[in-house]
């Protein structure tokens, strides 16, 4: 019996271009609401934090131990085309939103020196539920 691994069609070779995924996919509460910024070079983006409750951890805790606070994870979010600035400047604080996207790591000059940051860059942002009618 062979022990070399047959590629199959939907499994790209290893080295090919098709062969790397960059997918995000989010559904949690808006922190508070969008801030649009314009950066050095013109662009306009619009910047939201995701809060997305983790599941409670299994096997972590020792017998007698009081439960642990839930806990969460918060993402931020940058919308680069208007159509994703738009919809993130709708949102307000708490409205449950879902994100489709990619994950960035993002450089940038800091006082104590270069640093990164990553963060999601949306390509699909839509609101589930919360804030009820809006103004216009």
């Amino acid at each position: 019996m062979s022990t070399s691994r047959v590629e199959s069609a939907a499994e790209p070779a290893v080295g090919s271009e098709s062969c790397g995924r960059n997918e995000v996919a989010l559904r949690g509460r808006v922190a508070a609401a969008a801030e649009e910024r314009e950066l050095p070079s013109g662009d306009r983006i619009a910047v939201l934090r995701v809060v997305v409750p983790r599941p409670p951890a299994r096997g972590r805790r020792r017998a007698g131990e009081p439960a642990r606070r839930a806990t969460v994870d918060t993402i931020d979010v940058v919308c680069w085309t208007a159509a994703t600035r738009r919809a993130a400047l709708r949102l307000q604080g708490d409205d449950v939103v879902e994100v489709a996207g990619a994950l960035r790591r993002r450089f940038f000059g800091a006082a104590g020196g270069r640093q990164s940051r990553y963060e999601v860059e949306a390509e699909v942002v839509r609101r589930v539920s919360g804030g009820g009618a809006r103004g216009t």
